[in-house]
């Protein structure tokens, strides 16, 4: 199964892994059996209420160590990572390295003033005092993809742990060693038994973590893989984030800077093979600058260099399957009536999973590379009539992971951000809101449910408990028992007051 081998992982003992741009064999890992699923999960619960107890800035010394540990020993795994995914390292540095290391400092120095004890004042109860307490919701499931195997492994984790959750990992069964680094690096900070642990394979092995007893989890990938765990997680009652991929649109408007809108449209669609969930895949560039920045795009992309190792700007596909998927959006486009301006094709004469970086005109979307999610690199340009229309179009999507607006009035450029139906938009920049730790990041319609990372990410990990507090010690509350005429009396009376006189404007 694309860089797993064998491909029926139900009945594998191992999984044996491939690099996408040579072809030779990596490594393997042992595929994890239910009964090792469960056991994992079982760890992790009985490690979880010692690791809360220790508190924010105990368990943020570990976070620290793992970060100096990764800091000084960058090459040690961004070899590995770049050898498993076929990236430069350069790319590995920008994809991973940089943001892990971001992660871990700052969920370290941040998670316990983003979740400290709120009080909160209250309009009626004023002789109460509420206190909203945010606890661990105990041991975390979470499943991540093959396209980011080191840091969508490793961020989501960080945060759960820093809330003082354990957590059990299901990493891609086509990544898997990269997900192994990050067991090592917190092997290597001295994490407690159990806090933190790996458990491999594919589908079955995912399945069974979900099964398993945890009380909530943490899923990037697929929408069909997602909708199976919603139902599963349903059928526990547990809390689930789903990060689904998208279909990004990028808007140009006709006072955009071409040149550094051309720039973003081809780091947007290039970045990592394509292979980004908030890639751009649909540009929508208004008919006035359309042929200027159709002419910046290719100079762009025809300097490009595609090939394995660090000298080249473009690596190869990391799955089979999706290469394949690139190939029939592209074949369907072009049956339908589409122009391809570059590439088009798998490139000749390499090894490995190589896909020349893409350029192609007049689609609509008529075509499945303008409604199914591509994950290639493939930059495909549809001209409109005004910047309305480009909006119209960026949300005819059943996709709303993220989405870019270029244009130099920035106050336009939010207002029509305001307007995309996309969890996320950037301004000039290409979408890169995953990789800001203050924001929340989520999807929209079959881009997913909830959000991670920022303040909003790391309460995902809790449960707001709300505590109230009696503040004036009477022996007893005037509604309590007995229940007699007077009370009666003096609620009915309570209500006209408070909601049938002026009053009403203060305390609703």
């Amino acid at each position: 199964m694309a860089n797993a081998q064998p491909s029926d992982l139900g009945r594998s003992s191992k999984i044996e892994v491939f690099a996408p741009a040579t072809r030779e064999r990596l490594g393997e890992v042992l595929v994890s059996s239910p009964a090792e699923v469960r056991a994992a999960v079982l760890r992790a619960r009985e490690a979880q209420p010692a690791w809360e107890a220790l508190g924010f800035e105990r368990r943020a010394r570990f976070m620290l160590k793992a970060l100096d540990h990764l800091v000084k020993n960058q090459d040690a795994f961004i070899e590995p990572i770049s050898r498993e995914t076929g990236r430069s390292a350069l790319e590995t540095v920008i994809i991973d390295i940089f943001p892990a290391c971001d992660s871990l400092s700052h969920y370290a120095r941040r998670a316990e003033r983003m979740l400290r004890d709120e009080t909160r004042s209250m309009h009626l109860l004023r002789d109460k005092r509420l206190v909203v307490t945010y606890r661990p919701l105990g041991v975390i499931g979470i499943i991540t993809p093959w396209n980011g195997p080191f840091i969508l492994a490793l961020n989501p984790t960080v945060q759960a742990l820093m809330a003082g959750n354990t957590v059990v990992l299901k990493p891609s069964e086509v990544t898997p060693l990269s997900a192994d680094l990050v067991a090592r690096l917190f092997e290597r900070a001295g994490l407690p038994a159990g806090v933190f642990s790996v458990v491999h394979g594919g589908g079955a092995t995912g399945a069974a973590l979900v099964d398993g007893g945890v009380d909530k989890v943490s899923f990037t990938g697929s929408v069909a893989t997602g909708r199976k765990i919603a139902e599963a997680c349903a059928k526990h009652l547990i809390p689930c984030t789903l990060e689904l991929g998208g279909k990004d649109p990028m808007i140009v408007c006709a006072d955009a800077d071409l040149e550094r809108a051309a720039g973003g449209a081809v780091f947007g669609s290039f970045m990592n093979a394509g292979q980004f969930c908030c890639g751009t895949e649909r540009v929508y560039v208004v008919d006035a600058i359309a042929e200027e920045f159709t002419r910046l795009v290719l100079n762009k992309t025809r300097a490009l260099r595609l090939g394995p190792g660090d000298e080249y700007d473009i690596g190869p596909m990391i799955w089979p399957r999706q290469i394949e998927i690139v190939e029939r959006h592209v074949a369907d486009a072009v049956k339908k009536g589409a122009r391809i301006l570059l590439g088009g094709r798998r490139a000749e004469g390499k090894r490995g999973l190589f896909f020349e970086p893409t350029v192609i005109a007049d689609v609509t979307h008529e075509m499945e590379i303008m409604r199914e999610e591509t994950f290639g690199p493939v930059l495909a340009l549809h001209r409109v009539a005004s910047e309305e229309e480009a909006l119209r179009l960026a949300n005819d999507s059943s996709y709303g992971l993220s989405a870019t607006v270029w244009t130099k009035d920035v106050e336009k450029g939010l207002g029509l951000a305001k307007r995309v139906h996309s969890g996320s938009v950037c301004v000039n920049d290409t979408s890169i809101t995953y990789g800001v730790p203050e924001a929340p990041f989520g999807g929209r319609k079959w881009s997913g449910l909830g959000q991670t990372n920022g303040e909003a990410g790391l309460k995902g990990f809790c449960f707001a408990q709300p505590v109230l507090i009696d503040r004036l010690g009477r022996k007893a509350e005037p509604v309590w028992y007995p229940y007699t005429a007077d009370k009666l009396k003096m609620l009915k009376k309570a209500i006209r007051w408070i909601w049938g006189t002026p009053l009403r404007r203060l305390l609703s």
